[in-house]
């Protein structure tokens, strides 16, 4: 299955904080309004956000202002 083009964008995203152990708020922000933009959150997009989340709740990434 093909990624959305919001999941890519997502995914893109997400490896950054991933790369660099940390993400602003702000870009939690844009990161929840790319996931939301269409409407609804589809299974990829759902499944990047799972781990971004487990990777927070871990500390492996860093939400920092």
């Amino acid at each position: 299955m093909a990624l959305s083009e919001s999941a890519a964008r997502l995914r893109e995203m997400i490896e950054k904080a991933i790369e660099d152990h940390r993400i602003t708020r702000k870009e939690m922000d844009l990161i929840i309004h790319i996931a939301t933009e269409d409407g609804h959150i589809d299974p990829q997009e759902q499944s990047l956000l799972e781990q971004l989340n487990d990777m927070i709740e871990n500390r492996e990434v860093k939400i920092v202002p």
